[in-house]
């Protein structure tokens, strides 16, 4: 445990980068072999929108990283958060420190997007992508990027995270959400195992549901368990998927990088399901 704690205290930018590029290609051969849906679709045109807001999230986390840092340093020179005030076994430590940044820093942050309308409209870009695989994970506005940033910088204050957890926390955050945004299809016995632990690419897909109320629900990041004990979880038949958002439904305007961009501020389109913004949101 202590080798793994040093190697990412001190994670090079390289692997860094590594382990995003990996995943990424990975998950993208595995989705030619084992595809869930046979999209009718140009793969590498498609990629293209998703890789352009992978570099702006990338640049805009580099760009404001001092903060993250800065905030680690406090934490820990003040021995201030939950994992500082408690006494656990190395292993322990890790587990509980993630485990909270996941719930704050990604579920949290999540929720939040889907019922604060003004934040809705910045994460409402990564919901239209029509043909969800692995390149939708990080499908995200400047704008969510920003906002999930902050929502980081709480969660490592909260958690009293040191560096080591921070690195840990959002390598896994990555290569698990390439993994359950991933267009993979696996035994059904399987996914549902994994889904009791951490979000499987099945449960996941529901959340990419075009309709209302399956598009809010499963917020989960790395640990499926935050959806089961706040009752944000549910099934659904991959047959009867549909991806997207009913309300914006032009594929070409969902995969124009102009439009996208200027999204968030347009006007509000509700959805087609139900009256005013969604079933909750405000």
């Amino acid at each position: 445990m202590e080798s793994i704690i040093n190697y990412f205290e001190t994670i090079p930018s390289s692997h860094r980068s590594l382990i995003l590029i990996g995943g990424i290609t990975f998950f993208w051969l595995l989705e030619y072999g084992v595809p869930l849906f046979k999209f009718d679709y140009k793969k590498f045109k498609h990629a293209w929108p998703n890789i352009f807001f992978t570099l702006t999230t990338i640049v805009i986390n580099f760009g404001l990283a001092a903060i993250l840092f800065f905030t680690s340093e406090w934490v820990v020179n003040h021995n201030f958060g939950i994992v500082q005030w408690l006494e656990l076994p190395l292993w322990a430590t890790a587990l509980v420190g993630v485990a909270i940044l996941d719930l704050v820093g990604a579920y949290t942050a999540h929720w939040v997007e889907h019922r604060t309308k003004f934040l809705w409209m910045f994460h409402l870009i990564h919901h239209t992508d029509n043909h969800v695989d692995t390149t939708t994970a990080n499908r995200h506005h400047p704008g969510e990027s920003v906002i999930r940033f902050l929502f980081t910088c709480v969660a490592v204050f909260i958690v009293g995270a040191p560096v080591w957890m921070i690195m840990l926390y959002q390598s896994l955050s990555v290569v698990l959400s390439q993994f359950n945004h991933a267009n993979i299809k696996m035994p059904k016995w399987v996914d549902n195992a994994i889904s009791w632990v951490i979000v499987s690419p099945d449960m996941h897909k529901v959340h990419h549901h075009n309709l209302l109320p399956y598009t809010d629900t499963n917020y989960g990041n790395i640990f499926s368990i935050w959806d089961r004990l706040f009752g944000t979880f549910a099934k659904m038949r991959n047959e009867d998927i549909v991806y997207g958002v009913d309300s914006y439904p032009d594929i070409n305007d969902n995969s124009n990088i102009g439009k996208l961009l200027k999204l968030p501020f347009q006007g509000y389109r509700p959805p087609t399901n139900a009256p005013g913004f969604g079933h909750k949101k405000q």
